[in-house]
């Protein structure tokens, strides 16, 4: 059952990245109708497995992508990239909350008696991955509005994902400078 899991998880961040470039990049859209379908199943499948607010989440995509799909009402898609930030954004600022965030907890898993300057700043790292998650609502929304299609396809299937890795490799060259003050 676990290689299912992951395999399922592969599924959703490949069809989930690749989908606006497709969606851009396709001539005839007729084969896109059938999208809506996989990725529901595929979030049905992943609530499943879940718990808590994920299985509530994975629900609820499954739900709102059936209908998209069985209405045949595409331009709801436009909206998933920012269903899925904003799903982000909820996790990690959630984390902000709880007495854990969840960089904490990511690298509790290689230390797991993290010194308070090693806490602070993976509350910092949170923040700033909070941060990235409202600009990209901000900008895919404000691209659905200005029925910016071409660029929203662009935004949501590279720049977005290049400005994540951007963030990721920059956290990972600057955590060791951090590291030698705890």
């Amino acid at each position: 059952m676990r290689v299912v899991n992951i395999v399922t998880r592969c599924l959703l961040s490949v069809f989930s990245i690749a989908y606006p470039l497709l969606w851009w990049l396709s001539p005839e859209m007729d084969w896109l109708t059938y999208m809506p379908f996989g990725l529901a199943f595929l979030w049905f499948f992943q609530g499943m497995q879940a718990v808590g607010f994920q299985r509530f989440f994975a629900f609820f995509m499954s739900i709102m992508l059936g209908v998209v799909g069985i209405s045949r009402g595409l331009d709801w898609m436009y909206w998933y990239p920012v269903a899925i930030n904003v799903f982000m954004l909820i996790i990690f600022g959630g984390s902000l909350w709880a007495k854990q965030t969840i960089i904490e907890k990511f690298a509790r898993l290689q230390d797991p008696d993290l010194p308070a300057e090693a806490i602070a700043y993976t509350r910092k790292v949170t923040q700033v991955w909070c941060a990235i998650f409202i600009f990209n609502i901000v900008v895919t929304v404000s691209l659905i509005y200005f029925n910016r299609l071409d660029a929203w396809a662009l935004y949501t299937g590279v720049i977005a994902y290049i400005i994540m890795a951007i963030v990721m490799v920059g956290e990972w060259l600057i955590r060791p400078k951090h590291n030698r003050t705890f």
